[in-house]
């Protein structure tokens, strides 16, 4: 069993940055970050295998988001630069012994973090 923390979100303007932050508590191997919009579908936004042999990223957020862990805290991280309105949703941490495929689709994760909020204003 693993259990997923999440903290970061808020509310910016665009153009700005935000830092989610997921804490996870058990043995994961494969550690990444979906949203969801209202009205809109689950969107995997990126992942990474904890031993950092790969690392996946949505077209949509290429070269703006960064994943990245701290194996000592057993954290990863969404550095988000250069918000966008379009990037406000529900973040959600997930995480699970392997990635499954590129892109990364929430059936291929068993734990989940509750979520948290990002706004981005225009």
């Amino acid at each position: 069993q693993v259990q997923l923390v999440e903290s970061g979100g808020g509310s910016v303007q665009a153009g700005g940055s935000l830092r989610l932050s997921c804490v996870a508590f058990g043995y994961t191997n494969c550690m990444g970050w979906f949203r969801q919009a209202p009205g809109k579908e689950r969107e995997g936004v990126a992942a990474r295998y904890t031993g950092g042999a790969a690392t996946y990223y949505a077209d949509s957020v290429k070269g703006r988001f960064t994943i990245s862990q701290d194996n000592a805290k057993n954290t990863v991280y969404l550095q988000m630069n250069s918000l966008k309105p379009e990037d406000t949703a529900m973040y959600y941490c997930a995480a699970d012994s392997a990635c499954g495929s590129w892109p990364i689709v929430g059936g291929a994760f068993a734990y989940w973090g509750q979520g948290t909020q990002v706004t981005v204003s225009s």
